[in-house]
């Protein structure tokens, strides 16, 4: 019923009371009231207004934060930066240098002489007779022996050379040893010839030594020559008991 109509309805029961009100008239007053009456509604507009303001903020806000992060890392959003490789460390090996004229390790009479002439010389006037010539290797190098019967000879004098030929005495005849370097030892005021009745030849084909070999034995002057594989390093030491010149090449 609209309300026009029932403002005719109840008109028209004003006009046809007469004493007490009708009981239908309260009914159809109630009915149209609850007819008439406006729609219950949720919660205000404003509020849900306000509620998807505040969601739009926070989603503004996360996006913001993100796209900052992202910058200051340089790693997207959603990767696990891997960790930085330690710095590698190198250690620098300074190659020992061993003295100009000197070969290491030493030998049992101490350092090697490399490429230079000695002299060993004692001034005894009597004869040192040879008693015998003895060769071996060992590890590190080889070995050569000089037996005296009597005491040492008054100089020795080892002088090497950058080949394996050497002259003979007194012939003067050249003399090649097997190798390519060698090393002339003579001993002057000695006998190579009264005592010693062994070899003058010992091809001995060991790592360094080749070849030892008797050059000269005249006038007091004996000379044994080296054939060496190499530009040879020396040492020598005479020793006692019996007294001996031992002479170490090393391999």
């Amino acid at each position: 019923m609209t309300r026009d109509s029932f403002r005719r309805e109840i008109n028209r029961e004003f006009d046809a009371m007469s004493g007490a009100p009708s009981p239908a008239l309260s009914a159809r007053v109630r009915a149209a009231l609850a007819e008439n009456r406006p729609a219950r509604i949720g919660p205000p507009v404003w509020m849900a207004g306000m509620a998807a303001a505040l969601i739009a903020l926070i989603i503004v806000g996360v996006l913001v934060a993100s796209n900052l992060n992202r910058h200051q890392t340089g790693i997207a959003p959603g990767t696990i930066p891997s960790p930085s490789p330690s710095p590698s460390v190198v250690a620098t090996v300074t190659p020992s240098v061993s003295p100009s004229g000197q070969a290491s390790p030493t030998s049992p009479a101490g350092a090697y002489d490399c490429n230079s002439s000695a002299t060993s010389s004692t001034g005894a006037p009597q004869t040192a007779f040879i008693a015998a010539v003895r060769t071996g290797t060992h590890s590190g190098y080889d070995q050569v022996t000089i037996e005296f019967s009597t005491a040492r000879p008054a100089d020795v004098n080892f002088e090497p050379q950058s080949s394996a030929t050497f002259t003979g005495a007194p012939s003067g005849q050249s003399i090649t040893l097997a190798g390519q370097d060698g090393i002339l030892i003579t001993i002057q005021g000695a006998d190579g010839h009264t005592q010693y009745t062994g070899p003058t030849d010992f091809k001995t084909n060991y790592s360094e030594l080749k070849e030892l070999r008797q050059v000269q034995d005249f006038e007091g002057t004996v000379q044994w020559a080296l054939g060496l594989a190499h530009n040879g390093c020396y040492a020598y030491s005479f020793l006692s008991n019996p007294t001996r010149l031992v002479i170490y090449i090393k391999q």
